[in-house]
């Protein structure tokens, strides 16, 4: 073919040019680069002249041939010359394995992208949280908006289902703190506080926290699932295109269905853990239940259940605030939806240990000890 690429050797002295002929496109090169190779004659001028077209490939094959010999290139048109400088400029060498960075610079980076993150989720949360107080006026304002079905449907969900393991989670707690606890008073001959022990740490603080973990393990991964999916979706969008507000539709119930169902699941978990304490107590301590509960109206001040159903609805909305955040985050594939939903029940159970501590100072700021 006639537009194929080829050069011929002109021999002027010791040195020679190399004059180019036809195409220098990727379907006219052919053999032209293993000819080239193939060349050792000492080249000073690569004369351009006479190429009727040039491509990337052609450039580049021409800019490797150039650096190797050192030949100096005449006759090209602007076109050609502004490409093989592009070619020039863009090639480097690549390392199909990069250089480890040191142990410091990883270490610091991690640190650093973790604590940039965290930054960004708190002020996420913030900013959802806002949009939910908003969202919350309006149904003030407007009390039909409210979705009750919906409401009562979740708590079906947060509460009725989780029961079973709440109840046998708590069971065992129970009666792990009345061993435990017996094994250390023992010691100094007070078996009989082990009644003390299981009835005020299970008022005041295990029995809702602990539920709260389970809550946030179930319900906060199921909200974060479920809203994630939607996004996925695209049902997220096509509520906001028809006019309904997902914080709404979507979010408000799930709060409030976790707000009124913590405080219910928190006082069952701790007269189960009462139960299973004090079944311990009347078979290893040999303490019979009237006992028992006679002991525990005695050591139990009515501030520490108040102090574990005040609680209670605060870690609720934390923990359905922070599934519905980390669901409305999901985007661009199903894997995203796994991710937060390991966020949201890792970010509940951080605040919910967070306010917890932040309760028991300020409960015992105000002498509810």
């Amino acid at each position: 073919m006639t537009d194929m690429a080829d050069f011929i050797i002109e021999q002027t002295g010791p040195e020679a040019q190399l004059r180019f002929t036809g195409r220098l496109t990727l379907s006219g090169l052919g053999v032209l680069p293993d000819r080239l190779d193939a060349l050792h004659a000492p080249v000073h001028e690569v004369n351009l002249s006479g190429v009727e077209r040039m491509d990337t490939v052609g450039a580049w094959i021409i800019q490797r041939f150039v650096e190797r010999t050192g030949a100096k290139v005449v006759g090209a048109s602007e076109d050609a010359v502004r490409l093989m400088s592009l070619v020039h400029a863009t090639e480097r060498d690549v390392r199909v394995r990069p250089e480890p960075a040191p142990a410091v610079v990883r270490v610091v980076s991690e640190i650093g992208e973790a604590t940039l993150l965290a930054w960004q989720t708190l002020l996420g949360l913030i900013a959802f949280f806002g949009s939910v107080l908003i969202a919350t006026w309006d149904l003030i304002r407007s009390p039909r908006r409210i979705r009750i079905d919906a409401v009562v449907h979740r708590f079906e969900l947060v509460g009725v289902k989780a029961l079973g393991i709440i109840g046998l989670m708590s069971f065992l707690i129970g009666i792990v703190i009345a061993q435990q606890g017996a094994v250390q008073l023992e010691q100094f001959g007070a078996e009989v506080l082990t009644v003390n022990l299981i009835g005020r740490i299970t008022t005041r603080e295990l029995g809702v926290l602990m539920t709260a973990i389970m809550v946030a393990g179930r319900s906060g991964s199921a909200f974060a699932a479920q809203i994630g999916t939607m996004k996925l979706t695209e049902e997220i969008d096509a509520m906001r295109t028809i006019g309904v507000s997902p914080i709404e539709a979507l979010v408000l119930p799930r709060m409030l269905a976790a707000i009124i169902m913590m405080p219910l699941l928190g006082f069952y978990a701790t007269l189960i853990s009462i139960i299973g304490g004090g079944i311990f107590c009347w078979v290893s301590l040999e303490i019979p239940p009237i006992t028992f509960v006679q002991r525990l109206q005695e050591v139990i001040p009515i501030t520490d259940l108040w102090v574990g159903l005040l609680k209670a609805p605060v870690f609720g909305a934390i923990i359905a605030m922070t599934g519905c955040f980390q669901g409305m985050q999901v985007s661009g594939n199903a894997e995203e939806v796994g991710l937060k939903t390991t966020a949201a029940v890792v970010q509940a159970i951080f605040l919910v240990i967070v306010l917890d501590a932040f309760f028991a100072v300020f409960f015992t700021q105000i002498g509810w000890i």
